[in-house]
């Protein structure tokens, strides 16, 4: 159980190093279009912790999970509100 806990912690931490510089150097102009398409990553990520999330007992990995569910929701109604806010820019006045 240590084990895996570990190796668990040490992917995270290492995914959260490598996005951060992933993103970080990303153009602000590619960013938008970025986030379209991470949302729909962060869509999956929310039905993968939603299921972790469904036992029974409370765990760490339950807790965790249930923090990756409002993490990953967050996300994706940043991006969507973001990415409307980009296309209205480009509707015409009428």
């Amino acid at each position: 159980m240590e084990a895996t806990l570990l190796t668990g912690l040490v992917v995270f931490v290492l995914a959260s190093f490598v996005g951060f510089e992933v993103i970080n150097k990303v153009p602000p102009t590619l960013h938008t279009p970025l986030m379209s398409g991470a949302n729909a990553i962060s869509g999956i990520a929310v039905v993968g912790a939603l299921l972790i999330t469904g036992a029974r007992e409370w765990n760490l990995v339950t807790i965790l999970g249930f923090i990756a569910v409002i993490l990953a929701t967050v996300n994706v109604v940043g991006g969507f509100l973001v990415t409307d806010r980009m296309l209205q820019m480009f509707k015409k006045d009428s």
